[in-house]
């Protein structure tokens, strides 16, 4: 138990710090190019924070564990919004450039939408994956072009900006393995810890597990909020959310087909579209997400976690 706790208490020393300094780096990325630091939440720092589901959805499929590939993508989406947006609302209302926002939610939406399409075949196979791949360059190519254009307004200075390039990418470089190192030990001892307390492998696996990989997320996003670093935070979300999608279940599908769940395409990918749209919603209706709207996310989430507990122990079936 006390290795554990250990574990634990290391996860979230290298969390915390490595959210420190990936924000600090990736906002002096911004300043040095001159562009609004959404641009970097939505790609460096998103790129990043997705490195643990990447991981943990080719090994799944490698090994032949189709519904953790997937689910683990789907949840992880689902946990960005509802949990990790609700949270740091909460601690501080998030607002960025509404047009940069509704401009590459445009894109999330996108993105869902085929994700969404192509699941429900009900396997996702090599074409599938390059379609998301080519969408995955696009992206990354549409936020380049559009970010010589950006006005970076009046958004915060990195004391790091005066730095050399060298410096402030491997701070950033840093402040990502920490987050994901920190990810890895954490989700290890509380797993640990669950099993030594007799907690089922259900409600591990639909929490401590399904939370784990989105860890590097909440800790940044966190952060960048508490920093007043908003388009860092929800950025990183958004991006995160792209990333998962096109990149992890775009490049899995390339290597090896997957088969989706009858759960999943019954119930979570409806959640998950579901949370996307409520974003809109909250984000246009005021440019901003604000501390209800937080409270509003979180309390969905809590009762995502209820039914995925009552759906485990058959209270509702999908077969």
């Amino acid at each position: 138990m006390i290795e554990s706790l250990l574990f634990i208490v290391g996860g979230f020393v290298l969390l915390t710090l490595g959210a420190e300094y990936t924000v600090r780096g990736s906002v002096a990325v911004a300043n040095k190019l001159k562009i609004p630091t959404i641009i970097i939440g939505l790609t460096l720092v998103a790129f990043g924070t997705s490195a643990p589901e990447f991981v943990v959805s080719i090994k799944a499929a490698l090994d032949g564990a189709a519904g953790v590939s997937v689910g683990n993508i789907v949840g992880s989406n689902i946990a960005n919004i509802l949990l990790i947006l609700g949270i740091a609302a909460l601690l501080n209302p998030l607002s960025c450039q509404r047009e940069i926002f509704i401009r590459d939610y445009k894109f999330l939406f996108l993105t869902t939408l085929v994700f969404i399409l192509f699941a429900l075949s009900g396997k996702f196979v090599f074409w599938h994956g390059v379609i998301m791949l080519v969408l995955l360059g696009w992206f990354v190519y549409f936020n380049y072009r559009n970010s010589k254009s950006e006005d970076v307004g009046a958004e915060a200075i990195s004391p790091l900006a005066e730095k050399s390039w060298l410096l402030v990418l491997v701070i950033t470089a840093i402040g990502l393995a920490g987050i994901i190192y920190g990810a890895d030990l954490l989700v290890s001892g509380a797993v640990s810890l669950a099993r030594i307390l007799g907690v089922s492998e259900e409600i591990i696996g639909l929490t401590i597990i399904a939370v784990g990989t989105s860890l590097p997320e909440l800790a940044t996003t966190v952060m960048a909020g508490i920093r007043k670093q908003n388009g860092v935070a929800l950025g990183n979300i958004v991006g995160s959310n792209i990333w998962n999608i096109v990149f992890i279940m775009g490049f899995t599908s390339t290597i090896v087909d997957v088969e989706v769940a009858k759960q999943i395409l019954f119930y979570d990918l409806w959640v998950m579209l579901g949370a996307t749209i409520l974003l809109f919603i909250f984000m246009y209706s005021g440019s901003k997400l604000s501390r209800k709207e937080g409270g509003i996310f979180l309390l969905l989430y809590i009762l995502y976690l209820i039914s995925q507990v009552m759906i485990a122990q058959g209270v509702y079936s999908f077969n």
